[in-house]
């Protein structure tokens, strides 16, 4: 088993999402964040309300030692109250691709 995490995060802005990545990125708490291109229509519940927007989403290489402060960085830079951060585990993948994730983190 992996201790290796995808972190999906969405952002209000695609200069939102980018800045976000390269800060993680630089600070070595991601090995690699994907921003997917084109918007993606996010429908949720907020405040009560019924809400909808384009967001963009970010794919976030990262490991289970980096994800606290992955999480911190993120609330802090973010525009949002409350973003998105959900960390699924990475149940197999390339050896060679989570080594090069381990030595980029």
């Amino acid at each position: 088993m992996s201790d290796k995490l995808v972190v999906l995060v969405t952002c209000a802005s695609v200069a939102e999402a980018r800045r976000i990545a390269r800060a993680v990125v630089e600070a070595r708490l991601a090995a690699c964040v994907n921003i997917l291109p084109g918007a993606v229509t996010s429908i949720y519940r907020w405040k009560g309300k019924v809400e909808s927007a384009k967001e963009r989403l970010l794919l976030i290489k990262t490991s289970k030692k980096k994800l606290a402060k992955l999480q911190s960085a993120v609330e802090r830079l973010h525009s949002y109250d409350v973003p998105e951060f959900i960390a699924l585990p990475i149940a197999a993948g390339s050896a060679a691709y989570l080594e090069w994730i381990e030595e980029n983190l």
